[in-house]
């Protein structure tokens, strides 16, 4: 599995602790060093079942400073997608991509259900 963080990030401290604490192995991956390709967002939208907008990370500051709350819904599914690959930092996290899954933002019971271990 690879599990997209934030170091910085206080919500993605929390989902890595929890990996540790369940004894679930990942490989860890900052997304803001090394950011989702546009190829690799196309298949973890499509395989997650979820709206393209959830991959947005809307309380981040470059979403507020590139005015996206006004102007996502004008952008094509494409041009959405290159934003998203151009800065990790636009991307919601975190992130953790299984083989058969790909889970966006943590919410403990979501992914005990999904890595079938106990909240």
């Amino acid at each position: 599995m690879i599990f997209l963080h934030y170091p910085a990030c206080g919500t993605c401290k929390k989902a890595k602790q929890w990996l540790e604490e369940k004894g679930t192995a990942y490989t860890p991956r900052d997304i803001k060093a090394e950011h989702p390709a546009l190829e690799e967002l196309r298949n973890w939208v499509e395989r997650s079942g979820l709206p393209l907008k959830r991959f947005f990370n809307t309380s981040g500051q470059q979403y507020r400073a590139l005015g996206l709350k006004d102007r996502l819904s004008a952008l094509s599914e494409e041009e959405q997608l290159t934003l998203l690959a151009s800065d990790g930092m636009l991307v919601k996290r975190p992130i953790l991509v299984g083989e058969d899954f790909v889970l966006v933002g943590f919410r403990p019971k979501e992914w005990a259900e999904k890595l079938g271990v106990s909240e």
